[in-house]
């Protein structure tokens, strides 16, 4: 069972890795999964990732307050931003373009319903 978590944790940290270049994928819910996977598996990993300095900070702050940077608020909204005005300049329909933007206005009233750090 160990290994199933340990590979959960790389293939999570591979993805949060991805996330960090790519506006379309999230980064910190796969740190907090890498973190949670390598508890169940490795000190040694889990103590690797809480204290790298870039991937640690993000995961510290959830745990400790519940809190996301507000650095990352404003990319995350950016992005989300972005988004939605790509599938209107690629003419998704308007039906979806509405499912998009009210998942993304929830998502982001989730981001900015928590505390900054």
């Amino acid at each position: 069972m160990q290994f199933l978590w340990g590979a959960l944790g790389f293939c999570a940290v591979i993805l949060a890795v991805i996330g960090i270049v790519t506006p379309l994928l999230p980064t910190v819910p796969f740190l907090l999964l890498a973190a949670f996977s390598f508890s169940k598996s490795s000190t040694r990993l889990h103590t690797w990732l809480m204290e790298h300095p870039r991937l640690g900070p993000p995961i510290r702050n959830w745990e400790a307050h519940g809190a996301i940077s507000t650095m990352a608020k404003k990319l995350s909204t950016v992005s989300m931003i972005a988004v939605l005005a790509i599938s209107w300049l690629l003419n998704v329909p308007a039906w979806l373009l509405g499912i998009q933007a009210v998942v993304l206005t929830c998502a982001a009233a989730f981001i900015w319903s928590r505390p900054s750090v």
